[in-house]
């Protein structure tokens, strides 16, 4: 049973909207993908993890077929949590809408060229290597945060800093936080969980 504190928060959050965006040969079940769906909802949030074709017919265009089945999921009350490739896609998304979204939170996050995984970077290029209309993406999104680590086997830590900077937005660089994967221990990830709520 729910005591009054908790049905006033309940309230107070069942407005919010997340989609969480998985990334390169991901799927919604992985790392800390169902726990954080499963913390948010317990806060009264409608939560959607889509699930996009990877490796095998991953593009920039397949994966916005898949996304086009929760566009009108899409409004002013939604947050993207977006991993790895994932953020590259949300900016996509974002150049696509015609109102503000209430935030993203990127995680290990890039743009840009290669990353020198040519089994990664092959399938990546469409998502990654365009012109973003960077204006047009901070217009349509209130806020951005974004998290990396100084040890990703993946994504250099320059090639974050430089994300970060196209967003101008708050950063958070952890210590040996790998790829915040479940191979680095990331099963959970409560400091991005408290960033979510402490916002919103």
């Amino acid at each position: 049973m729910f005591n009054s504190k908790d049905l006033i928060r309940l309230k107070l959050f069942s407005f919010m909207k997340a989609i969480i965006i998985h990334g390169t040969y991901g799927n919604p079940n992985e790392n800390w993908f169902p726990w954080l769906k499963c913390e948010l909802e317990y806060k009264g949030w409608d939560v959607r993890v889509p699930k996009f074709p990877t490796p095998e017919g991953q593009t920039l265009e397949n994966w916005m077929k898949v996304f086009e089945e929760i566009w009108d999921f899409v409004d002013e009350d939604t947050i993207f949590i977006a991993h790895s490739l994932g953020p590259a896609f949300v900016l996509s998304i974002l150049e696509d809408l015609d109102f503000r979204v209430a935030g993203c939170f990127f995680v290990a996050g890039f743009v840009g060229g290669a990353l020198g995984v040519p089994e990664v970077d092959k399938i990546n290029k469409s998502f990654t290597e365009k012109d973003f209309d960077w204006d047009k993406i901070k217009k349509n999104c209130g806020y951005f945060r974004t998290y990396f680590s100084d040890n990703d086997p993946f994504v250099p830590m320059k090639r974050s800093l430089e994300f970060s900077d196209k967003l101008m937005c708050d950063f958070d660089c952890s210590g040996g936080a790998g790829h915040f994967n479940s191979d680095a221990g990331y099963t959970r990830f409560e400091g991005l969980l408290k960033d979510i709520l402490d916002k919103y």
